[in-house]
């Protein structure tokens, strides 16, 4: 309980809490990169070393296809 921390204990926790409030832009700053520069043939060639097969002959593609997405959506609608 809250109410039965000593004064060095509640001092440790404001620091834990104030160490994560600092921390914590930096680290979904270094999240966001990593999330934008994945390559995500490797990471599943890595998950599943034996989909080598798969991605024969599939082109690389240079969108997400969110586009075609959208427009598969407005034909649908």
């Amino acid at each position: 309980m809250a109410d039965q921390q000593t004064p060095g204990e509640k001092d440790l926790l404001r620091r834990h809490v104030e160490t994560w409030r600092k921390a914590g832009p930096e680290l979904e700053a270094i999240r966001k990169r990593e999330i934008e520069t994945a390559d995500t043939k490797l990471a599943v060639q890595q998950l599943f070393p034996n989909s080598m097969e798969f991605w024969h002959g599939i082109p690389v593609q240079t969108t997400s296809g969110l586009v075609q997405q959208q427009a598969l959506f407005a034909k649908l609608a």
